[in-house]
């Protein structure tokens, strides 16, 4: 079997030197790690996991917890995270919390005791979580976090959510209309109620009253956007036009009008948020907001593996599909 001895005869560098390499150090020459990669792939070198850890103190874990109940959104920036992940030589576990967050903290110390994991991701809600933030901080525990609003000493991914609301708002009105229901998420997830208030201004600038029937509570799951559309649509004067603060939504509300035979966009446009595969595969595919949820994914495993990276906020874009167009009196 390949020991690092080898691996430093062959790359002419000390014993020390292929460890920091192993253990993407920052204190090592660009020409020098390539080198000692270069012997590493030669030998097909394999570093002894229980050895890194001894020398460094370190688990090579990382938990992602979650509680989002949307499957496409979490799957993606797991996806990103655990490539990785793998790329910086860590291990991603993941641990899924009840919706009601009950279980939260004997999850967490459950987590720590059996794997001391060297750092935690969060997503909405729990990444505005105060009392799960607070344990972590306790703990000393390394935390980052997507879209996270309140302040925590951990590091965060800014999300121009405000700004995509208004976005989505201003592609529905362009198209001609003027009565758009709104289903608006869970009030826990404090990033996501910006695409509403982003969604309001737009009215607002447009000259459009806001009425208030047209904004309906969602709980960011299928079964609900089905239910808040049944409830638009049951209006005196339903929507042209619905909004769904993200796609599993979206996707309840399109399933809905198949079902009492409303064509989509014809007689209903539907939108969403977050671009998950499952919007780009629906019938008709649906218009939608993108995040790069996977790269939001990778990124936040950088700043747990190798420390602060660079404060970015992603840029979301509009992505136009076949569930919008012109309301019917304009077709």
């Amino acid at each position: 079997m390949t020991s690092i001895h080898d691996v430093a005869a062959l790359a002419k560098v000390s014993i020390k030197t292929v460890s920091r390499v192993v253990n993407k150090a920052t204190n090592v020459s660009p020409q020098l790690r390539d080198r000692v990669q270069a012997a590493i792939d030669e030998l097909g070198y394999r570093p002894n996991q229980s050895a890194r850890r001894l020398a460094g103190g370190r688990s090579f874990m990382i938990a992602f917890l979650y509680n989002n109940p949307a499957p496409g959104y979490v799957s993606r920036i797991q996806i990103g995270a655990a490539w990785r992940c793998r790329e910086l030589g860590y291990h991603l576990v993941v641990e899924p919390i009840s919706p009601g967050g009950e279980e939260r903290f004997e999850v967490l110390e459950r987590l720590v005791a059996a794997l001391r994991p060297d750092g935690v991701l969060l997503v909405p809600p729990l990444s505005d979580d105060a009392g799960l933030l607070a344990r972590l901080a306790d703990m000393k525990l390394p935390c980052a976090r997507i879209a996270g609003s309140m302040e925590a000493p951990s590091f965060t991914i800014r999300t121009p959510e405000q700004a995509a609301g208004r976005m989505m708002a201003d592609h529905l009105i362009g198209l001609g209309h003027r009565r758009i229901g709104v289903i608006t998420p869970p009030a826990t997830h404090h990033a996501a109620l910006r695409r509403v208030e982003g969604f309001r201004e737009a009215l607002a600038d447009a000259g459009i009253a806001v009425d208030e029937t047209l904004f309906v509570p969602g709980r960011f799951d299928f079964a609900s956007g089905i239910e808040a559309g049944e409830a638009l649509l049951a209006l005196d004067s339903p929507p042209s036009a619905v909004f769904a603060t993200n796609d599993e939504m979206a996707l309840g509300v399109l399933t809905l009008a198949h079902r009492i035979g409303l064509r989509v966009p014809e007689d209903l446009s539907v939108t969403g948020f977050d671009d998950t595969t499952a919007s780009l595969t629906s019938w008709p595919p649906l218009t939608t907001v993108r995040q790069p949820l996977e790269d939001m994914g990778r990124t936040v495993i950088e700043a747990l593996a190798t420390g602060p990276v660079e404060a970015l906020e992603f840029q979301f874009t509009l992505i136009e599909r076949g569930s919008s167009g012109p309301p019917a009196k304009l077709g």
